[in-house]
């Protein structure tokens, strides 16, 4: 049988996907489900209640926030806005930075991280963030990594972006389920120009109702985005579901916990079995096999990311979301099974 003949509801469990593994919370769905009862109420296109909400909890400034149809469509909004002519992007990370930058005309310069360090971003990247760089975009945690950038290179990297008053943007839709958030977080510097990029899609589960924001340094960078881009493009239900989870900050810790439990008991487990696993702080891992490991896990109905595809890596990188208990030890026994036929 053909992996391609293989239809989606024939798949057991999906390690392909980045959401949180225990769904989107019922408090959520309610609201999102009931504001659609009234689709007829037209969108406060400033967002000003989803806004106040989140400034109270980011404990930042609502001013500086601008909200989205996801955190794609912000790194889209980001471009358009700040029209950069040359800007900086470390790979791997989402293709969609790439196009976005190249949409609105901007040269970009993609320098690729090395095996030796993980694929890790370190200080030495300063180097290249010249006078002439307008803005850069930083993946952190990494995807497909889900390795955070160290407080350190995060420091060394501010503090080039200052003299050389580039922007940095972060993108951290990842960001929420790692402990000590604050650490790793660029905002915590002063004196430099940022974008910080999340979401609520993965943490509470709203692929099919996106909504992501951005936390802008400065004032003048968020009233831009806010008049980049179509007018309501946020939904009624999607609107909703945003206000309701962005106050569910126990669930957030519970499932920050719980990843990382799962999280290192499957790379202990992995590596027992000959696997390399990544280093890895947030919901998603590397991993390294010289076998074909997604089309041998597929053909068992058991999907994870190829990152030669979706990553432009090497040949033998696969990305793995923890899931939950029961679907982990269903992926670590038929790896086990497949591992011992070769």
């Amino acid at each position: 049988m053909n992996v391609s003949d293989i239809k989606y509801n024939e798949i057991r469990c999906d390690f392909s996907s980045s959401l949180n593994p225990f769904g989107m919370p019922s408090a959520v769905k309610k609201a999102a489900l009931e504001a659609a009862e009234d689709c007829t109420k037209a969108v406060d296109s400033e967002y000003e209640d989803l806004r106040r909400l989140i400034s109270y909890y980011e404990e930042f400034p609502e001013a500086n926030i601008a909200i989205g149809c996801g955190g794609d469509d912000m790194i889209y909004r980001i471009c358009a806005a700040t029209r950069p002519k040359k800007a900086l992007i470390f790979s791997p990370c989402s293709p969609e930075y790439c196009r976005a930058l190249e949409q609105n005309g901007c040269s970009v310069t993609d320098l690729r991280l090395s095996k030796r360090n993980n694929y890790k971003l370190t200080a030495d990247v300063a180097q290249f963030i010249e006078y002439d760089t307008d803005l850069i975009i930083l993946n952190n945690p990494c995807d497909p990594t889900g390795e955070v950038i160290s407080p350190y290179t995060l420091s060394v990297i501010a503090e080039k972006c200052r003299r050389t008053n580039t922007i940095i943007v972060c993108d951290e839709r990842y960001m929420d389920f790692v402990n000590g958030i604050v650490r790793y977080s660029v905002s915590r510097f002063k004196g430099i120009r940022f974008i910080l990029v999340k979401s609520f899609t993965r943490m509470f589960a709203m692929a099919g109702i996106p909504v992501g924001y951005a936390l802008c340094s400065h004032r003048t960078m968020s009233d831009v985005l806010r008049n980049t881009g179509a007018p309501h493009s946020v939904s009624v239900s999607a609107l909703a579901a945003a206000e309701t989870a962005v106050g569910m900050r126990k669930y957030m810790r519970l499932t920050q916990k719980y990843i990382e439990i799962e999280r290192n008991r499957l790379a202990v487990s992995l590596t027992n079995l000959g696997i390399r696993v990544y280093p890895s702080k947030s919901s998603v891992f590397m991993i390294k096999s010289d076998l074909p490991l997604d089309m041998l896990l597929r053909r068992r109905g058991i999907l994870i990311k190829n990152c030669a595809e979706a990553y432009d890596l090497d040949e033998g990188y696969f990305r793995i979301a923890v899931g939950l208990k029961e679907n982990n030890d269903i992926l670590l026994d038929t790896l086990g099974k497949i591992i011992q036929m070769f």
